[in-house]
């Protein structure tokens, strides 16, 4: 298999995913500001609000447990990326900076859903 065609895959899976986890969020109430935000410091899946309350919500599929499964997967690295993205977002709209704001985490593990609210802070 070729690096584009796996590339190709591996989007298709996440837009997926992204997909379902809009779907799963929207059915508790929040409501989508903006689907992958793309800067300099990498990209935010969702940016949601939940009552007055900004969420920006990392989405991760993994088949499986093996690793530390999709919870497991965001390394302090990858925290550390969100926050300079939300950052971003917040200099950006400065509107959004006078709000309450919390990282979420949706995540897919086989046929699982888990939802964490407010899974780490600044």
């Amino acid at each position: 298999m070729t690096t584009t065609k796996k590339t190709t895959e591996r989007r298709a899976t996440g837009d997926r995913f992204e997909g379902a986890a809009l779907s799963f969020l929207r059915e508790r109430g929040l409501r989508l500001v903006r689907s992958n935000f793309l800067c300099r410091h990498g990209e935010i899946d969702l940016v949601m609000r939940d009552g007055e309350t900004l969420v920006f919500v990392e989405v991760r599929y993994r088949r499986s447990a093996a690793f530390g499964g999709a919870v497991g997967s965001i390394t302090a690295a990858k925290r550390r990326k969100l926050i300079s993205a939300a950052h971003l977002w917040l200099a950006w709209h400065p509107h959004d900076a006078l709000r309450p704001c919390r990282f979420d985490v949706l995540a897919f593990e086989g046929d699982g859903i888990e939802w964490i609210p407010n899974a780490f802070e600044l």
